[in-house]
């Protein structure tokens, strides 16, 4: 997708660990289990997926400002 980033770094806001994940283009991803404490993180109320609640950049389809998982 022009003009997206599709790597994002991922923090858990349990303990912090941060790791940088490649995004699915073509999905959502509600789950991401944290790498070091194991806690499955959920996206927040009002966000459609883990990266826009707790990356560094948005999913690409809310980069390009469309809707996502919709």
């Amino acid at each position: 997708m022009p003009n997206t980033v599709p790597e994002s770094v991922l923090t858990c806001p349990q303990c912090g660990f941060a790791r940088r994940e490649i995004m699915p283009v073509d999905a959502c991803q509600f789950y991401y289990e944290c790498e070091n404490c194991k806690a499955i993180l959920r996206p927040k109320a009002g966000d459609c997926c883990v990266f826009c609640s707790y990356g560094s950049m948005k999913c690409p389809p809310v980069q390009m400002q469309q809707d996502c998982c919709g």
